[in-house]
């Protein structure tokens, strides 16, 4: 069967051909809104869910990936920073902090209309960091488009102190879960290794 990625993260991407899986990439189109005083999972796992079935309607046949992942401190979710400036505030405020990433999964068949979601979460704590490290890394351009303002298979490598949980989710897709997930739709990960 063919796999569809419904997103255009070259993070994701990478992931997915890291694991061996041959896919076609064709990117959702869908407002992402967060609604904060909604329960965070259930909505980063509707996000995940509405990118794969946007992508799923459009095809005759394929099994279409949606993932959707976000920053949450406390009860706040932060997204990818607008400007350099946002990027210093966001990671000024993930100083020395544990936060939590949420990453929504979603498979859909297109041409049976059987779907799954789920979500993964993993904990992120910072060390403290300095004025001058924030603004350094802000300055490499590298946290602009992503979510929280930093990308941990990066430079913002140096940002984080431990994580309790899956690193790949922290990437974007959590690949345990995934491989998990296309079990249950049919498909051995293994198989394709040959």
């Amino acid at each position: 069967m063919q796999l569809v990625l419904a997103s255009a993260s070259p993070r994701r991407a990478e992931l997915l051909k890291k694991i061996g899986l041959d896919f076609i990439v064709r990117p959702a189109v869908t407002a992402e809104i967060i609604k904060p005083h909604l329960d965070l999972l259930e909505q980063v796992k509707g996000l995940a869910l509405q990118k794969a079935l946007a992508v799923a309607e459009t095809l005759p046949a394929g099994l279409v990936i949606g993932a959707d992942t976000i920053v949450v401190l406390g009860q706040e979710v932060l997204g990818k920073p607008d400007s350099r400036e946002m990027a210093v505030q966001m990671l000024s405020r993930l100083s020395g902090q544990q936060h939590q990433v949420l990453t929504g999964v979603a498979l859909v068949d297109s041409q049976s209309g059987q779907a799954l979601s789920e979500v993964e979460s993993t904990l992120v704590q910072f060390r403290t960091l300095t004025l001058e490290e924030i603004t350094a890394y802000v300055n490499t351009g590298e946290p602009l488009d992503k979510a929280g303002a930093y990308g941990i298979q990066e430079k913002g490598a140096i940002l984080v102190e431990r994580i309790e949980g899956c690193y790949f989710n922290v990437v974007g897709l959590p690949l345990a879960r995934l491989v998990r997930m296309l079990k249950q739709m049919g498909i051995e990960v293994h198989q394709s290794w040959r």
